[in-house]
């Protein structure tokens, strides 16, 4: 039998989760026999478009069997999905569920199908975690992910289902990179709101924002401002091993959320069903929980 080859396109090494992917995407290519190329977009929605459909247009011999990705892009890349079906190539999304997959799932000869975290249930846990860490109400400085983002719109609208009306939020944006938040935090803090707002915690839709956030605390030139900062509890979002579950147990982050990597299920879903000829589900949804529970976090002190 024909080894098969599959292409995994993710946003950027700068973040966690991405890396999580690409590890459990190695340990499914390596588990079920078949070639793994893993490449980052670096958050650049072109190059990603444009490396996926040189892979596509590539001579039969040489063109990929399946490919994996992670869109960049909100609209996950609708002509290049098409340009696959057309070519017989698979199509596993991550992370989205763009509304021409149905289309195509009945109409393609080759799997197209999507795999994705549920980002309404891990907002609705955030929001859950805020009220377990702040009984008696209070303010969240919140980062977001992009706002291009299903995935940050998703999380926000879980959030706001179930966090306590006593708490209001003052929400800045991220690129799920600790970059990122760290740029943002800082801008923030020169405004003279910044300097009036009384946060009781710091939360982000992603780990790696919540590290730079913490960041930027780190840098203010005021000791006592810095403590103060640095004092308050901080959540995040992803619970990977050596990340976000290590900053929990070093104490630094209060909470954050577990959230299976993707990539190295949808390879396994996309091998299966290219070895037998079958359509796999269109949609496919992973489980998220609390670390820790929700119900240690409540009894913890803040």
């Amino acid at each position: 039998m024909k080894k098969l080859r599959f292409l995994i396109s993710l946003h950027t090494q700068d973040n966690d989760f991405q890396r999580a992917q690409a590890v459990s995407a190695q340990e499914a290519a390596r588990k079920l026999g078949v070639d793994a190329e893993i490449t980052f977009a670096n958050n650049d929605a072109v190059d990603q478009s444009t490396r996926l459909l040189k892979a596509i247009q590539n001579p039969a011999e040489s063109r990929p069997e399946g490919i994996v990705l992670e869109p960049v892009s909100g609209t996950a890349l609708p002509q290049v999905a098409r340009a696959a079906c057309a070519a017989g190539v698979g199509w596993a999304v991550l992370n989205r569920s763009p509304e021409y997959v149905p289309e195509l799932h009945n109409a393609a000869t080759a799997p197209i199908f999507t795999v994705s975290s549920d980002h309404t249930e891990i907002g609705q846990i955030q929001g859950r975690q805020f009220a377990a860490l702040l009984p008696q109400g209070g303010s969240v400085l919140y980062l977001e992910g992009p706002s291009h983002s299903s995935s940050a719109k998703k999380r926000t609208a879980g959030m706001l289902e179930t966090k306590p009306s006593n708490l209001q939020l003052t929400m800045l944006k991220g690129n799920w990179t600790e970059e990122s938040a760290e740029r943002a935090v800082s801008s923030w803090l020169k405004l003279a709101t910044a300097q009036r707002s009384a946060i009781d915690l710091v939360a982000a839709q992603d780990d790696s924002m919540a590290r730079g956030a913490r960041k930027a605390f780190q840098a203010i030139p005021s000791e006592e401002e810095r403590k103060r900062w640095l004092g308050l509890p901080f959540t995040g979002c992803d619970g990977q091993l050596k990340t976000g579950q290590t900053w929990v147990r070093e104490g630094w982050l209060s909470a954050t959320i577990y959230v299976p990597p993707l990539a190295g299920q949808a390879i396994e879903i996309l091998a299966k069903a290219l070895r037998e000829g079958t359509q796999p589900p269109i949609h496919t949804l992973t489980e998220s929980y609390s670390i820790p529970p929700l119900e240690k976090l409540a009894a913890r002190k803040t």
